[in-house]
């Protein structure tokens, strides 16, 4: 059988073309999108894993204000939803006048001892905050986009740091700071430790794809939570 002889652009424009009436008939579910066309399995799945860490991120937020409703007596007329508004609701870095730079900052700030605000909003703004710059600061990764597994893993250890500090730092009173785990004579309470070892196990996932797909390889840090200062992204 014979087939015509396209010239170079002529077969490129047949299968430009192709793939659009393929698009607009066959591929045209409710679960497709024409941008996915321009991501590879790599993207997908970073999708899948920020999507993820947001709804974490989301759920901690609410979890740690119903435990510490006395931060959200702090500020006047706001209430949890509101508080989950103005950490998630814009891309990018939160960062707000009152917590300095946000990320890290905004982290060590909710617990420090002289801090008077809400210190639930300072983490979990800092907290989201350093995790979307190991993402570089996007929500949604294509072929050209760039992931460093660096930043990816070094911010899963900055959660185990957050997660120690937020365990030891107390008050005068011997309170801790930001209550997380049970109180004396209360069952112990193991819903916040899981929740942040979902973030980490994200985070660790993630920079071993990135670093595999990139053939990298990632310099780990021998941690030591108690002594360790925050690793900057």
């Amino acid at each position: 059988m014979l087939y015509p002889r396209f010239p170079f652009r002529g077969r490129l424009l047949v299968g430009v073309c192709s793939l659009f009436l393929l698009v607009m008939t066959g591929c045209s579910g409710s679960s497709f999108r024409v941008q996915n066309l321009a991501k590879t399995d790599i993207d997908m799945v970073a999708d899948l894993h920020y999507q993820q860490v947001e709804q974490l991120l989301k759920k901690l937020t609410v979890k740690l204000y119903k435990r510490n409703p006395r931060e959200l007596q702090k500020v006047p007329g706001e209430t949890i939803e509101l508080r989950v508004t103005q950490i998630f609701t814009h891309p990018g870095k939160p960062q707000f006048a009152e917590l300095g730079g946000g990320g890290i900052e905004a982290i060590q700030l909710s617990l420090d001892p002289a801090f008077k605000g809400d210190r639930v909003f300072a983490l979990m703004v800092g907290m989201t905050g350093m995790i979307r710059e190991a993402y570089g600061l996007k929500t949604e990764f294509f072929m050209l986009s760039k992931l460093d597994h660096q930043k990816l893993y070094h911010s899963a250890r900055n959660i185990e740091i957050a997660m120690w500090r937020i365990r030891t730092h107390l008050d005068e009173q011997g309170n801790a700071l930001i209550l997380t785990n049970s109180r004396k004579g209360e069952g112990y309470n193991l819903s916040y430790e899981r929740l942040f070892g979902k973030l980490i196990a994200h985070q660790d996932m993630l920079a071993l794809i990135i670093a595999q797909k990139n053939q990298r390889v990632i310099k780990t840090v021998a941690l030591n939570v108690a002594s360790m200062a925050f690793i900057p992204l």
